[in-house]
């Protein structure tokens, strides 16, 4: 090692994403001495340097672009729009340096310790430190939060090479629209990025394992996307054989079935999940047990097998999501300081698809439903019955909940259509907060607005919704 020393923190955070920097900060609020490590300039980790703000940012970039063509059907004609694809990178990167550069700056006011690096287990005290300047040393702990996140999953004969085959990093860097290019995996990842592409001019194919995309999503709201999806061909049910990637072209072989068939493309992009990175501190030396499941076992404080080891976000299970993770991180930063009645035991996570449309769930799903004992019932509110929605010209919508016939608490809910992601919240409280139907219904709801179809929704339980009528 360069340097012998050795030192020890009172709280030291491996991997600075949403999870960590949220832990950091709150566990630097509450007066605990807090040590940030990553090997990035600036905490953001690879939600704000390489997933959700880049991908958003390029997807309001591409639904302007769309929405500035649609308007043509309401009277309202614009010249084709030039693509600058340089100034669009630019653009996003900007957005990414500003906020990560906000949250170095953050962690500097709360004097939260930042090293640029890594962090690997030496024992159940001892970490060793490789900077990215190339020093490395030992200090020791008394606590620890692993955050380190997750990277794409990859495909055994697929070899991406940056160039002709992408991973999603590579679909961010936005360097060119492929004329043509094919989108393995019709997850959320997929969809968001081939959104971006084929609104921007790429013809997008798109080729799925399963027989739709989103699998394991709400279908009546899936539903909604598929009535406006931008892509060119859907290979479902389909496994991608072979991808032979030969001068400027990728040579792809899909099987359908016994059919095979082999199509030419000028980019790939394998976009089929999200892989946690369980082992990259090696916490297996400190004693963290995983389990069967590929992720580290975690109580409701957040603690692992280890008494002074605490994990948070991807690595810890699914749904991983960075809203998850940012709350797993300040749950597990109050724990250690000592704060009564903190842990995780949120009731549900919402998720949300940044297609457009745009496609939220949360708690129970009519999935969920049919094969549990549970005596709920499900109601469905068209946007086509809302005057906000035909008033934007988005009526293909889809408000819908999920009520218990008892109780009439609200066990869950979904929303597809403008803005669904901001709807979501307000059904993810009502289900926090043991909220009924009745409840909803009679919160009144501003008016022209798409709230409105949640009240309306709830209404429709009690089969007396404004403006349809209940048969």
């Amino acid at each position: 090692m360069a340097n012998s020393k050795k030192e020890k923190k009172e709280l030291v955070i491996i991997g600075a994403g949403p999870g960590g920097y949220a832990a950091a900060f709150r566990a630097a609020d509450l007066g605990i001495k807090t040590t940030l490590i990553d090997p990035e300039a600036n905490p953001g980790g690879v939600c704000l340097y390489r997933g959700c703000i880049p991908s958003k940012a390029l997807l309001h970039v591409a639904k302007v672009k769309k929405k500035a063509l649609e308007l043509a059907n309401f009277g309202v004609r614009f010249g084709e729009p030039e693509i600058d694809v340089k100034k669009i990178g630019e653009w996003k990167d900007e957005v990414v340096k500003k906020l990560t550069s906000g949250l170095g700056q953050l962690s500097k006011a709360r004097k939260v310790e930042f090293i640029q690096g890594k962090a690997f287990f030496k024992d159940e005290q001892t970490l060793e430190i490789k900077k990215n300047s190339g020093d490395s040393y030992e200090l020791e702990f008394e606590n620890v939060i692993i955050a380190t996140g997750s990277t794409p999953t990859e495909l055994p004969n697929i070899e991406v090479d940056h160039q002709l085959i992408w991973n999603s990093k590579d679909a961010l860097d936005i360097k060119e629209i492929p004329k043509k290019l094919l989108v393995i995996g019709g997850g959320y990842i997929g969809l968001e990025l081939g959104s971006v592409y084929a609104n921007l001019g790429s013809e997008v194919s798109v080729a799925e394992m399963t027989s739709g995309f989103l699998p394991g999503a709400d279908r009546d709201l899936v539903k909604v996307f598929e009535k406006e999806h931008p892509f060119k061909n859907l290979y479902f049910d389909t496994k991608v054989e072979k991808v032979n990637a030969k001068k400027k072209k990728v040579e792809v072989v899909l099987k359908s079935g016994d059919k095979e068939q082999k199509k030419k493309f000028d980019k790939v992009l394998v976009a089929i999940g999200r892989k946690p990175n369980v082992k990259a501190s090696k916490p297996q030396n400190a004693g963290v047990e995983i389990g069967q499941d590929g992720f580290i076992k975690v109580f409701s404080n957040r603690k692992t097998s280890a008494n002074n080891i605490y994990a948070i976000g991807d690595i810890t299970g699914q749904p991983m999501l960075a809203h998850k993770a940012s709350h797993e991180g300040r749950v597990a930063a109050e724990v250690i300081k000592g704060e009564k009645g903190s842990a995780y035991d949120a009731k549900v996570i919402p998720a949300i698809v940044f297609t457009d449309p745009e496609i939220a769930w949360c708690g129970l799903t009519e999935e969920e439903l049919k094969s549990s004992n549970i005596d709920a019932e499900v109601v469905k509110f068209p946007w086509s019955a809302s005057g906000r929605a035909k008033a934007l010209g988005t009526d293909n919508g889809l408000t819908k909940l999920i009520v218990d016939k008892e109780s009439e608490i609200i066990l869950g809910g979904g929303v597809a259509g403008k803005n669904a992601g901001s709807l979501i919240p307000e059904i993810a409280l009502a289900i926090e907060m043991g909220t009924t139907a009745r409840d909803l219904s009679l919160t009144i709801h501003p008016h022209p607005t798409l709230s409105e179809t949640i009240m309306e929704s709830a209404e429709l339980f009690y089969g007396s919704p404004t403006h349809i009528v209940d048969k």
